[in-house]
């Protein structure tokens, strides 16, 4: 099955390369606290694990998206798969904090290819008008890595070490690159062949900076995602330090949060072809923003309880499954020769935010939920306020 002739297997692959950054976060979550002892370090340091990531994460997809736009989507997707799956033999093996922050954010710039050319191939394969479905279904199913990764992680962890979360993300994207080899084949069909000049790259970005409906959506997306990864940082430390849960009781915890996400995107993909991305993704910001503002409230008033995260927070993840599919579907949308780009800043900065509300969980961390749910409601109010700024005048503006 080709990239030319989508099916089923092409679907499925495009999906698990896509889950393979949120994979390479989750999975290992409830290993945190264990490594923390394990290697002798402190919540700070082994939170930059995660921050760091996401910070190799953001840099590598400014150049990945550029140059698959010169040289083509299918490479580059090879050459990400391969670094990865050297760096996450450097993670496993890795002696002190030191060196595994150093190895995470070499993973990280082999990570972010599939997520960015992942999309960039769904806009390739399926156009401007199916992409945010088809987007909605990949996210839909991409929602398992969150889902069951930190279940399977906890058990691997109690089981073993924390080491045995890295052995399995490399022999899974050991498979996944073999996967590409053999399934993957070209979709660029508008190679760009100054698309990695300096000036070009800086050009390109420059007029998607422009566009005031790209600008709102990049930041919708990015600030929601970036709340979300406040959620993902703190609650291994929330939930096992501070309400006592297990590794395994904690995973369980996360992936019922999880399910709001899945409830987001399935419905979100119904409801794609009737009401449009620009509708749902209203819905997806008042939404997310609600939960942020309820569980920032309640964490405020002491409330220190898991049904006070865990209520709001299905909110929260269910609204940003609506945001994400739908703002990556308008975004990439209006630009066919540059969807790379398009993809590679949008990816920039979703991991940034996310890099930056990681860090101030990881120092502000005390036992209460109120540093968490702070950065979960700034995240979701400034997507609303991204929205309502950017998009919304956009989208309801008479046509000429």
């Amino acid at each position: 099955m080709s990239a030319t002739g989508p099916g089923r297997a092409i679907a499925i692959l495009l999906t698990t390369l896509v889950a393979l950054g949120p994979l390479s976060t989750d999975f290992y979550l409830p290993s945190l606290p264990a490594m923390t002892a394990a290697l002798g370090t402190d919540v700070a340091h082994t939170q930059l694990t995660l921050s760091v990531f996401l910070g190799g994460f953001a840099v590598g997809q400014l150049f990945y998206g550029p140059l698959s736009d010169r040289f083509g989507r299918r490479p580059l997707m090879l050459t990400g798969l391969a670094i990865f799956v050297l760096a996450s033999i450097a993670c496993a093996l890795a002696p002190n904090i030191e060196t595994l922050i150093a190895a995470r954010f070499a993973q990280a710039i082999g990570a972010c290819a599939g997520p960015v050319l992942g999309r960039t191939v769904v806009r390739d394969i399926y156009g401007p008008k199916d992409s945010a479905r088809m987007l909605s279904y990949i996210s839909a199913a991409m929602a398992l890595a969150p889902l069951v990764g930190p279940v399977f992680g906890g058990w691997l962890s109690v089981a073993f070490s924390w080491r045995a979360t890295f052995v399995f993300l490399v022999i899974y994207s050991a498979l996944q690159w073999v996967a590409t080899w053999r399934l993957l084949t070209e979709s660029n069909r508008h190679p760009d062949p100054t698309a990695i000049q300096p000036r070009r790259i800086l050009a390109n970005y420059a007029t998607l900076m422009r566009d005031t409906t790209y600008r709102g959506v990049l930041l919708c997306n990015g600030l929601a995602y970036a709340g979300m990864f406040a959620f993902i940082s703190g609650a291994p430390f929330v939930f096992i330090n501070l309400f006592g849960f297990s590794p395994q009781t904690m995973g369980l915890a996360f992936g019922l949060m999880v399910s709001g996400f899945i409830t987001g995107t399935m419905s979100s993909g119904r409801l794609a072809s009737r009401r449009g991305p620009e509708a749902i993704l209203t819905a997806g910001v008042v939404i997310s923003s609600v939960g942020g503002a309820v569980m920032l409230a309640l964490s405020m008033v002491g409330w220190q309880h898991p049904a006070a995260i865990m209520v709001p927070m299905w909110l929260v993840t269910c609204g940003i499954g609506f945001i994400m599919p739908n703002a990556t579907a308008i975004a990439l949308a209006p630009w066919p020769t540059m969807a790379g780009a398009a993809a590679s800043l949008m990816g920039f900065v979703q991991m940034a935010l996310a890099a930056l509300f990681g860090v101030f969980v990881g120092h502000s961390f005390v036992d209460s939920t109120v540093p968490m749910a702070a950065a979960i409601s700034a995240g979701m109010g400034g997507a609303l306020l991204s929205y309502w700024l950017w998009v919304r005048p956009a989208v309801h503006r008479p046509a000429p």
